[in-house]
Formats: C-alpha cells, sequence, structure tokens
C-alpha cells in the first residue's frame, strides 16, 4: 500500500493530473497581426504556428453581398494600396467604402505591401482581404495537411448605428449573411460571434440561439450594465484587459460566463492576466501568449 501511494504521488508531481488544470485559450488577433498583415490567410496561418488555437477576425458586407474578412468596412490609410498601388490618404479613407464595392473590386487593394507603422515587426508582403468562405477552406487544408487540431473561430461583427445602410447592411441582413456562411461550412460548433455592438447579438439569439456569443466591450460601465444591456447572458464576455479585476471574474464563474479579455500583447500584460481565472486571452502576437500561458 505505501509504494502505491507513493507512486501515485510521484506520478502527480511529474504532471500526470495535469489535464485537471484549465487550459486558457489563445485567440491570435486578426491572425498574427503583430508579424504579418492583419486578416490574411498567412496572417491566420501564422497565428496558428504560433500556438493560437482560435483566429479572431472581422467581417463586412461587399456590395455584392459577399462576407469579406476587414476590420473596417473601408480601406485603411495604414495599411492599404489602391488599385493603382498608392497610398489611401486618410481623408479619402471612406470613399474606399467596401460596402459599395464588388468583391472582384476588392481583390485589386493591397493590404499588406506597405506593412503597418504600429507593428514594426510585421513583414510587408502583397495580400488582399479574403472572403470568409476562402479563409475557412484554406485554414481547414493547412490544418489537415500539418495533422494539427481544427481552430476555432472568434467572427466580430462590425457595425455601428451610424453606418447602418451606408457602410453595412440593417443588422438582420448582416447577420444572416454571416450565418449564412458559417452553417453552409458546417462551422457552428467551432465559431463564437462576438461584437461591440449589442443588436447583432440579439438578433443572432433571437434566430439562431444555439450559436455562441460574446459581449465585446470597452467602456468603464462595468460588467453588470453591459450585460443588462444586451438582454442576456452571453456564452463569453470580452472587456479590454483593463476592465479586468476579481469582480468581473467572479461575476463571469457565478453567471457561468466566458471570460476572454482583449488586446493583450505586452509580457508584463500577459503575465498580470495569467493570475485571473481566464477562459482566453486575445493578443496580436500569439507565440508571447503562448509563452506565457503554456509554460
Amino acid at each position: 500500500m505505501k509504494k502505491l501511494l507513493l507512486f501515485v504521488c510521484l506520478l502527480s508531481s511529474v504532471g500526470v493530473f495535469a489535464q485537471t488544470a484549465k487550459v486558457v485559450s489563445i485567440e491570435g488577433h486578426r491572425g498574427a497581426r503583430g508579424y504579418v498583415a492583419e486578416n490574411t490567410i498567412p496572417s491566420f496561418i501564422k497565428a496558428i504556428e504560433l500556438g493560437a488555437d482560435t483566429l479572431e477576425l472581422d467581417v463586412v458586407i461587399s456590395k455584392d453581398k459577399k462576407v469579406v474578412v476587414s476590420h473596417e468596412p473601408w480601406f485603411s490609410s495604414v495599411i492599404s494600396l489602391d488599385p493603382k498601388g498608392e497610398r489611401i490618404a486618410k481623408e479619402k479613407e471612406q470613399d474606399n467604402n467596401i460596402f459599395l464595392l464588388n468583391y472582384s473590386e476588392i481583390k485589386k487593394f493591397d493590404v499588406g505591401s506597405i506593412g503597418n507603422a504600429g507593428f514594426p515587426e510585421q513583414k510587408p508582403m502583397k495580400v488582399y482581404k479574403p472572403l470568409l468562405s476562402d479563409v475557412f477552406k484554406a485554414i481547414d487544408k493547412f490544418t489537415k495537411e500539418k495533422k494539427l487540431p481544427l481552430v476555432r473561430y472568434n467572427i466580430e461583427i462590425k457595425t455601428e448605428t451610424n453606418g447602418d445602410g451606408k457602410f453595412h447592411p440593417e443588422i438582420p441582413e448582416f447577420t444572416a449573411l454571416v450565418v449564412k456562411e458559417i452553417l453552409s461550412h458546417k462551422m457552428a460548433e467551432r465559431i463564437k460571434i462576438q461584437s461591440f455592438d449589442v443588436r447583432p447579438l440579439q438578433e443572432i439569439r433571437k434566430t439562431h440561439p444555439a450559436i455562441k456569443l460574446a459581449l465585446l466591450v470597452g467602456n468603464k460601465d462595468g460588467i453588470e450594465k453591459s450585460i443588462e444591456r444586451l438582454g442576456f447572458n452571453p456564452e463569453s464576455y470580452s472587456p479590454h484587459f483593463s476592465l479586468v479585476d476579481e469582480s468581473v471574474v467572479k461575476y463571469c464563474r457565478e453567471k457561468n460566463i466566458k471570460l476572454v479579455p482583449w488586446t493583450v500583447n505586452e509580457i508584463a500584460d500577459l503575465e498580470k492576466m495569467k493570475q485571473f481565472d481566464l477562459d482566453g486571452i486575445i493578443t496580436d502576437y500569439p507565440d508571447r501568449a503562448a509563452k506565457v500561458f503554456r509554460k
């Protein structure tokens, strides 16, 4: 009996029972934006290579009703060249409105060759904004070839009330187009949809209640007011990481809500976040998060 007890203690000490510890999901923010052009297929592949198990991305809608992966519903002057290869002026950004362009036109814009001044380690490359459907196909092909686990997706719907009918369709049409892509590619079990705007989340909860939802928060109203505004408990709560404290953790645990802060890039901030009981972390540098959370 003493030998058996000693054997069990030894197994425990070397981590055989580590499966009981929580694994914090690493979500590559727009892929691996710290190293590769944001919201592009090469960036998503890089994120997986660096340790991400979830890809965080943003979607907008084109004139021909395609679901396009893009943070803004226009071409940002920070990262974009127009079809002639010229820089887009800051004051001209919104003139290049994706909602008024067919996807065949959108593909002519280069969103990688000039890099991103905010991310000096980002490798410049000529690349265009992909369709959500093409991301699904390319990433599944990559993981299959590399014999890697299937990744999950965190899809942000980009809407604002002053953009209705101008930079994006009305909420019911927008959400229907996104959900249609998810269902047609049999991705419902591998995705969650997030938004700062409560309207698309409310619409999806009404039309497709099985889809997991996440509330993005950047305000200082507090978790209770933010969720009260939404009107129901989402599967996940995603505040800016500076808003995370023990009261937020406690609320999420009591309500069975996953806690996934954004966007945590510095090692010191990642180490600080590790002190909390988190379910995931959103970062532009998946390798840094892996270094901290996969020790």
